[in-house]
């Protein structure tokens, strides 16, 4: 029997191939796991539905996670379709360009609501509508990124969302712990992603990344796709709360010499 087999769930925020979401729900189909997919806009449905086709998905629908009565829609429509949601991926983010190259001080107050309601509000707004479906051993997921701990040039206001994500992130395992349901996110290193995209000089930070990592290397999608499904399985049925680092060892380091040394 595959590890996910009989497990039905949602994955939010894939937007192509090289989606982070996308690894996760390779790894997650591959181990028996039924998943339905959320779309923003008819431009990125024109890239997931034929993605989430491939992998026989049934159930591909528009969710602005801005908006309450969409969230509803897409939660409860697939809760309705199969009787259950057994594990949540919530993979998506989002802030204003021009916040991000104004750095923190200057950031607006509709630019700072924006990111915080999409990329870390949504989280609770999801998991809320869910409940009713969800059961023991249901289990959500998130994504995070290390400048929600330490400063990252260039990540500015969504540090600070990233942030509330891992509180809400907690708050949740909480809340729902008691009744058997854990709560868990992942800090990936960069990946080059269509999201990443959007952060200020990306290819200069996946280098000094590699060269300062405990393994001398970048991650990539496929291994934050395999940590997703070991926290949604019950491979991790006595962790929640948790933030679990897929970074070869980024955040672990202090000093590193640079090679040519």
């Amino acid at each position: 029997m595959k590890l996910m087999e009989g497990k039905k769930g949602i994955i939010l925020g894939v937007a192509n191939d090289k989606s982070i979401g996308w690894a996760c729900a390779k790894q997650l189909h591959d181990a028996g796991a039924t998943i339905g997919f959320s779309y923003l806009n008819d431009a990125i449905e024109k890239r997931v539905r034929p993605l989430a086709e491939s992998i026989g998905a049934e159930y591909i629908e528009k969710c602005d996670v801005t908006k309450d009565e969409e969230i509803e829609s897409f939660v409860k429509g697939f809760g309705e379709k199969y009787g259950q949601i057994d594990f949540i991926v919530h993979s998506l983010a989002f802030a204003d360009g021009e916040d991000l190259k104004a750095g923190v001080l200057n950031t607006s107050r509709d630019g700072f609501k924006l990111a915080n309601d999409i990329s870390a509000y949504s989280l609770i707004a999801v998991t809320r509508e869910a409940r009713p479906y969800m059961k023991e051993g249901s289990a959500v997921v998130s994504m995070t990124y290390l400048g929600s701990t330490r400063v990252v040039e260039g990540y500015n206001v969504m540090g600070i969302a990233k942030a509330a994500l891992e509180t809400a992130n907690m708050y949740l395992a909480h809340d729902l712990g008691p009744d058997g349901i854990r709560v868990n996110t992942i800090s990936a290193g960069p990946i080059k992603t269509l999201a990443a995209s959007g952060v200020p000089r990306f290819k200069a930070m996946l280098k000094r990344f590699a060269d300062s990592a405990a393994l001398g290397r970048n991650v990539v999608a496929e291994e934050v796709g395999k940590t997703c499904l070991y926290l949604l399985s019950d491979l991790s049925s006595g962790v929640t709360g948790e933030t679990h680092y897929v970074d070869a060892g980024y955040q672990t380091m202090g000093f590193k010499h640079p090679k040519e040394d």
